[in-house]
């Protein structure tokens, strides 16, 4: 009986583990594309900005996560939640489909944030990927509210959301910094890899 019960808690164990080090998109920037077409481009600005937000993010402590810079300012699980909010609207702009907001997003644990952020980020540049000049006429960005929609072309995003998570990504290294916890001194943004 006992011996069931140590084999059952190590297969647990064992579970739990795997899923925890299920390996997240951006721990080092895709090979590029071939070509330099429009989509392609797209897709490396999005794969420049999940490997920028994958090491700002790594190994953030809860003490990191509540810290602020001046009492206006927003904490790091704060700005991870809006870039997270970005992420969803990146994706859906190759498919045209509006954006109504993530439900529940308060209550993303520092982990969920960081995973669905970094998956948002892989899905989309998976659908930019190829795209000729033409394509991106029906890339839409939509904000849904009730019955109304306000829609913008695909320049906004790039000058809009994409720009802004680079630059929250930007501020969440200086502020684990400034919190004692800084990024991996490893991290070559030029390369998109860890330096050896």
């Amino acid at each position: 009986m006992k011996k069931n019960i140590f084999f059952g808690l190590i297969f647990i164990l064992t579970f739990s583990m795997n899923a925890q080090n299920e390996e997240l998109p951006y721990s080092q920037i895709p090979d590029y594309p071939e070509d330099y077409s429009p989509g392609n481009v797209a897709a490396r600005m999005i794969d420049g900005l999940g490997f920028r937000y994958y090491w700002a993010t790594e190994g953030l402590t809860q003490k990191d996560w509540e810290y602020k810079a001046s009492k206006d300012g927003r904490t790091i699980i704060e700005t991870m939640r809006h870039i997270c909010g970005m992420s969803e609207t990146i994706k859906n702009a190759p498919n045209a489909a509006p954006n109504t907001g993530i439900e529940g997003l308060a209550d993303y644990s520092y982990e969920q944030l960081r995973k669905k952020t970094l998956e948002n980020l892989k899905a989309a540049s998976e659908l930019m990927k190829g795209k000729k000049a033409e394509d991106f006429e029906s890339f839409k960005v939509i904000f849904q509210r009730g019955e109304k929609q306000s829609i913008f072309p695909y320049w906004n995003m790039i000058n809009g959301m994409l720009s802004d998570c680079i630059y929250h990504s930007g501020q969440i290294t200086m502020l684990r910094r400034a919190s004692g916890n800084p990024i991996n001194p490893k991290v070559s943004v030029f390369n998109g890899r860890l330096r050896e």
